[in-house]
């Protein structure tokens, strides 16, 4: 079959990304290390060079071609833009100039986009497995096997890689080692990202549920069935509600303590975006081809 040839585009003379994770309130960092942003909610709040007015002014600025397509997003952290690709690697390329600094070829398509924290990047692929690659050198550090596909993205918080895999499994491994710390297993296979926040792991299953889970054990907090399968969708956590869509049509708002339903939307299809929550609004894309912004009344 013909490949495709797929590229990365860097668009912006000057992007600030910044850090995943907890970083303090006050902080910003020259990084984007994870699929979840900054305390889970997908949103930049250091950005402070585009705006409404200066970002029709976008040229690319460099890109990188590929032999195959690429549904990973990026990951950039000092400098280096990480990336899977259909053609199954991980690769490193440099932020300034789209130079490829390295690639790590695994067993299948990567479509897990990469985390990268104190100097390690974390990465799933079809081929079962969660990779922990040397962020300098693409070196691989550990491989852990689960029983499916990993689509998922990995997050890292205090020491611990929390990702899904299509063998119905949640799974927290140890950073350094690839370690099974502990495993949840739901009622279909995981293909949502964690969101990890407040010693709690959020994430959606294709058994239709969302669940909350101890970040230490893997107990069970709470689980919320929605009206169809989270296959892509990725919860959001922002001042103590969990955002996120289903197959059903909905985007939901779910009380991060309890699962209690706050508020829901039907759009006109599957929700399978990722929300995203800025200065106030709620951004969402539906399978129909819309983008919805809620905002309060």
């Amino acid at each position: 079959m013909k490949h495709i040839r797929i590229l990365v585009l860097i668009l912006c003379a000057c992007f600030v990304p910044v850090a995943s994770g907890q970083q303090p309130a006050g902080k910003c960092y020259n990084s984007w290390a994870q699929f979840h942003r900054y305390n889970m909610q997908r949103w930049n709040r250091c950005e402070k060079v585009l705006t409404v007015k200066n970002v029709g002014s976008l040229g690319r600025k460099w890109s990188y071609y590929f032999n195959r397509g690429v549904d990973s997003s990026p990951a950039v952290s000092n400098g280096v833009v990480y990336v899977g690709s259909f053609d199954n690697n991980v690769y490193a390329l440099k932020a300034s100039t789209g130079a490829k600094l390295w690639s790590y070829t695994t067993g299948s398509v990567v479509e897990s986009s990469p985390a990268v924290a104190n100097g390690v990047v974390y990465v799933g692929s079809e081929d079962n497995n969660v990779y922990a690659l040397d962020a300098s050198t693409g070196a691989k550090l550990w491989s852990r096997t689960t029983g499916g596909g990993v689509y998922s993205s990995p997050a890292v918080a205090n020491g611990v890689v929390y990702v899904g895999s299509a063998d119905d499994n949640v799974y927290a491994l140890n950073a350094s080692t690839g370690a099974t710390l502990w495993s949840y297993t739901t009622g279909g296979g995981v293909g949502s990202s964690p969101a990890v926040a407040n010693g709690v792991v959020y994430v959606g299953s294709d058994d239709n549920n969302v669940y909350a889970l101890n970040a230490s054990t893997g107990a069970k907090l709470w689980s919320y069935n929605t009206g169809g399968f989270i296959g892509d969708s990725s919860p959001a956590l922002a001042n103590g509600v969990v955002y996120v869509g289903s197959a059903d049509d909905n985007v939901y708002a779910l009380n991060a303590s309890t699962g209690a339903t706050l508020w829901s939307y039907t759009t006109g299809s599957a929700v399978a975006s990722s929300p995203a929550v800025a200065n106030g609004v709620l951004y969402v894309g539906s399978l129909e081809g819309g983008v919805y912004a809620f905002g309060l009344k």
